[in-house]
């Protein structure tokens, strides 16, 4: 088959993992982190160059939102194609393709950002931007099948974080640029990352391999779209992945539009919460394993409500200061909710297995079958959270000339996750019998209600 294929794969097994399953799921996982930390730079560059588009390029604030927002777009909707795109190609093979595709919406941007560029052409660029959305969705479920369900919080929640800190890497690039070259210069910023883009292609190519287990399963994913519960999680999953890249596309832009920050001064803040937000995600990933995905995830709702309301506060009494705090504790709580939701998925489906009276290896075949075919869906709804966010902030301040507007909707919004969570996976069923306690995400005797 070419390549770097490994045709047994058993990480159930605890002989298996112990003697040579571990090391080659860590390997693999270290350089897929690479490869989506590129990846979500890359989604996120255009957070940094509309810093960078002063009033020579004619663009208003509305239109800087709509540009973040087309970037957002395109991300959710190829991370579909992405998912089953491991299974068709193998993980390492699909890693070094992807990795290079990122090659042309950098190099795009390289050549035309400018003054004088199309209006037009600027949001050709950003859509071509969102393959980089795509990488992770790739990189998620490559993951999911090298690790045992006991380590998959760890696993997905460290190769997710480590993805999610190439927002802030690429705004503390950003703002290396304009502090030392000044705003003039955005092209600075894409020629870091034209050679990082080859070799995160490379180490894939020479580290990462194919696991021939791993396929595509149409019946799976029949089943996984009919599910109930791969709905309910891409709900949540809007409130806690689509906030996080919503908030990190936007944050800058807001400083500028609604506090009159320079580049800047924008581009010293914009950095600091995606950072946080990307840091935790291992961390919410471990406590979910440790004391259950939704009781984690609601209690990360319900703080992102508190935290909302002091966004609208600072917003209506315009403080930069109460503004400050509350944002970044809404990436960091985010974050927090990422590693949370994610791990709740293969539990979920482990517990649907039970459900249907499955035991053992055929429970947790179920459960991979189900969570991998899911999790595609999941995370492309997810990052359409990041669309509505940008647009939310996009008809703010169209109407109302601030934020306040979109800033009551997330906190409604996360009322409504939070009551979703606890009426689906915590709320004690009646009559329901409990499953066995192999679901670590999912609390035995809340498990869902609805087999």
């Amino acid at each position: 088959m070419g390549g770097r294929w490994i045709e047994r794969w058993e990480p159930e097994d605890e002989t298996f993992w112990r003697e040579q399953g571990e090391r080659i799921a860590r390997r693999n996982l270290w350089f897929s982190v690479l490869a989506e930390h590129i990846g979500f730079s890359i989604w996120t560059l255009w957070s940094v160059m509309v810093l960078f588009m002063g009033p020579q390029y004619g663009v208003d604030p509305a239109g800087k939102f709509f540009l973040i927002a087309t970037a957002t777009l395109v991300g959710a909707f190829v991370r579909v194609p992405y998912t089953f795109a491991v299974a068709r190609f193998g993980g390492r093979n699909w890693t070094v393709v992807s990795a290079l595709l990122l090659l042309l919406p950098t190099g795009l941007a390289f050549a035309v950002m400018e003054p004088g560029t199309s209006y037009g052409t600027f949001v050709l660029v950003a859509a071509l931007t969102g393959v980089g959305g795509g990488n992770f969705a790739s990189s998620m479920t490559n993951i999911n099948a090298f690790f045992p369900l006991r380590k998959k919080g760890w696993a997905l929640g460290l190769n997710a974080g480590g993805g999610n800190i190439g927002v802030p890497v690429v705004q503390l690039v950003g703002l290396l640029v304009i502090g030392t070259a000044g705003a003039m210069h955005p092209r600075i910023v894409l020629g870091v990352y034209l050679p990082l883009i080859a070799v995160a292609a490379l180490c894939a190519a020479l580290f990462m391999d194919n696991l021939v287990p791993v396929k595509n399963d149409t019946g799976a994913v029949r089943e996984a779209v009919t599910a109930r519960h791969t709905w309910i999680m891409a709900f949540l999953y809007i409130g806690t992945f689509g906030s996080f890249i919503g908030y990190s596309f936007a944050f800058g832009l807001v400083l500028q539009t609604q506090f009159g920050r320079t580049p800047l001064q924008a581009a010293s803040l914009t950095f600091i919460g995606p950072l946080l937000g990307s840091l935790v995600r291992p961390f919410g990933g471990s406590l979910a394993d440790k004391h259950g995905g939704a009781r984690i995830t609601l209690l990360t709702f319900a703080a992102m409500a508190v935290a909302a309301g002091v966004v609208l506060y600072a917003s209506v009494v315009e403080s930069l200061t109460v503004f400050l705090i509350g944002f970044i504790g809404l990436f960091a709580l985010s974050g927090l909710g990422n590693g949370s939701t994610y791990k709740m998925i293969p539990a979920i489906f482990l517990t649907q297995g039970h459900r249907k009276g499955l035991t053992g290896e055929a429970a947790e075949a179920y459960g991979r079958r189900l969570s991998g075919a899911s999790m595609g869906l999941i995370g492309a709804v997810g990052a359409l959270g990041g669309l509505g966010i940008n647009l939310a902030f996009r008809q703010s301040f169209l109407t109302v000339g601030s934020g306040t507007g979109a800033f009551v909707a997330f906190l409604v919004f996360y009322a409504a996750c939070m009551a979703v969570t606890w009426a689906v996976y915590l709320r004690r069923p009646a009559a329901v019998a409990p499953v066995p306690d192999t679901a670590a995400g999912v609390e035995p005797a809340r498990a869902p209600a609805e087999v």
